[in-house]
């Protein structure tokens, strides 16, 4: 089973539509417990890509004491 991404920091960014935390969608977060595993292994791998682009956009919290941080996909959740 695929775990969440959530990092319980759950607040929309305007700029991207995101979460600050988990830089997942609204959409991607109230269809999660119903997307399949391979679905849920697409948004995780999309997110390192996303939080970079967020960064980019809010280089003021880059820093690693404000900054959100997204979690890894474990490599036994990833296959």
């Amino acid at each position: 089973m695929t775990p969440s991404p959530c990092i319980n920091v759950c607040r929309m960014d305007a700029a991207t539509g995101w979460c600050v935390g988990c830089q997942r969608t609204l959409q991607e977060i109230a269809a999660w417990s119903s997307l399949s595993d391979a679905d849920k292994r697409a948004v995780w791998h999309g997110l390192p890509a996303r939080h970079e682009a967020w960064l980019r956009l809010h280089p003021e919290l880059r820093s690693e004491a404000t900054a959100p941080v997204v979690p890894s996909l474990r490599k036994e959740d990833s296959a």
